[in-house]
């Protein structure tokens, strides 16, 4: 597990110089990787490159600065690495929906980006004593629940009185 330590490691790296030009070899220094495998590894444990989680942390933070603070659209632009303001607008608009001056001056509803941090879980992987053994027929109730709802749960739908209801399966 020494490359997840080392991937949240180049992590912390890429927050803590978020505002500065970021060399790609540098990040992958700091999880004792070569550039180009760590940019792999990134993509796939990330889902998306380094460059777009860079993009995106900034353009994130710089919607944060925008809305909570005095500093002009250019000083923002240019603490986030664009070179200029037409730049900084068109990612900043593509990112968040609205421009800049939208931002700063109508505090409407902005996107959020959050850090990354690794946390690997593995299951699995142990063995496991079994038989196999013949048993005699015997019912089985269901009810079968379809939803597209986000955070649905299933055991809900069978609290609602179907126990001692018989039927037959086909």
């Amino acid at each position: 597990m020494e490359w997840v330590k080392g991937l949240q490691k180049a992590i912390d790296y890429i927050e803590d110089h978020i505002t500065e030009d970021i060399d790609y070899a540098e990040i992958a220094k700091q999880a004792y990787s070569s550039s180009f495998h760590f940019q792999r590894v990134f993509h796939i444990i990330c889902g998306y490159s380094i460059g777009e989680y860079i993009r995106n942390r900034r353009l994130s933070l710089a919607g944060t600065d925008l809305s909570s603070g005095n500093e002009k659209v250019i000083d923002i632009a240019l603490k986030y690495g664009y070179n200029s303001p037409e730049s900084f607008s068109r990612a900043f608009t593509k990112f968040h929906g609205i421009t800049p001056v939208q931002a700063k001056s109508e505090k409407l509803t902005l996107k959020s980006f959050s850090r990354v941090s690794v946390k690997i879980t593995l299951e699995g992987g142990t063995t496991m004593d079994y038989r196999i053994e013949k048993r005699e027929e015997f019912e089985v109730i269901a009810k079968v629940v379809l939803s597209e709802k986000a955070g649905y749960e299933p055991q809900a739908a069978l609290s609602g009185g179907i126990y001692g209801q018989r039927g037959k399966c086909d």
